[in-house]
């Protein structure tokens, strides 16, 4: 049993050090936050190409891309000085409304993306930021759980339609919170190969649990390291567990190999 775990560790070291590198970016959403070099802006173009990030990359690269023209080019700026109560619906014909209203992404609408960008204003102005919020949870009781359920409590705290709120994910409710983990993989991992920011300096990286979509599940599943067959918040601990125990101090730098090998490599050739 332990040779066939280090066997694990040593492809998974493998496979990291092959993925975790500046080519990653040109084919993944993080490059939408690597447009911008101010700590703001690389956290707000985090979060909502985050928010998008599930269907095909190429889909999700080019929508967020155009969140970020709607915000012309400048997120922090623009979610300080827009007044969202000049271009709601009293100017439908307002440029910026419009394209707000026109925005889609699957199941992600113009709706949607005004209340996205209406909250994350309330989050800068009225909270500290995404930062300080997030890291105010996660003071709570020391885990990525509670800065989760926190997150989504103050970002859902103005009035808004129900369906908004299916677009942020409830832990509470034993969701996975993928893209929510890549967001704090993005913000919080100090990577020696600048792909991960590593600007938030309150949670450690220790802490942070795998981002859980299809490709990483079925390879844990693969590599034996995950054995519940939902992908749910269970699920996350249960793999996250187990990498922790690879790399105690940065155990979701193993996100880059389950994802790799998943997205990217003839599975058969390797299990």
């Amino acid at each position: 049993m332990i040779q066939e775990i280090n066997s694990i560790k040593a492809l998974l070291n493998d496979r990291y050090k092959r993925y975790n590198n500046l080519d990653f970016i040109e084919t993944d959403p993080i490059q939408i936050p690597h447009q911008f070099n101010k700590k703001e802006d690389i956290e707000i173009a985090g979060f909502l190409a985050a928010t998008i990030a599930w269907g095909q990359r190429i889909s999700i690269i080019k929508n967020a891309n155009k969140l970020i023209q709607i915000m012309d080019n400048a997120p922090y700026d623009f979610i300080m000085e827009t007044d969202f109560s000049v271009i709601d619906g009293e100017t439908p014909n307002h440029p910026v409304n419009k394209a707000i209203s026109n925005f889609v992404h699957r199941t992600f609408n113009g709706c949607d993306l005004q209340y996205f960008l209406r909250s994350l204003q309330n989050i800068y102005k009225n909270h500290g930021g995404l930062e300080t919020v997030f890291t105010t949870g996660y003071q709570k009781n020391n885990t990525v759980f509670s800065a989760l359920s926190y997150f989504r409590n103050i970002f859902l705290e103005l009035n808004h339609e129900k369906r908004v709120a299916k677009h942020l994910s409830d832990v509470t409710a034993n969701s996975s919170a993928k893209r929510l983990n890549m967001y704090l993989r993005w913000m919080v991992r100090q990577d020696e190969n600048e792909v991960d920011f590593g600007i938030w300096k309150h949670i450690p990286a220790s802490a942070l649990m795998l981002p859980l979509d299809v490709h990483t599940g079925d390879v844990g599943r693969a590599l034996g390291i995950l054995q519940r067959r939902q992908n749910d918040w269970k699920a996350v601990e249960e793999i996250t567990s187990v990498l922790q125990k690879f790399d105690p101090d940065d155990p979701i730098k193993y996100d880059y190999a389950l994802f790799g090998i998943g997205a990217f490599e003839n599975k058969k050739e390797i299990f």
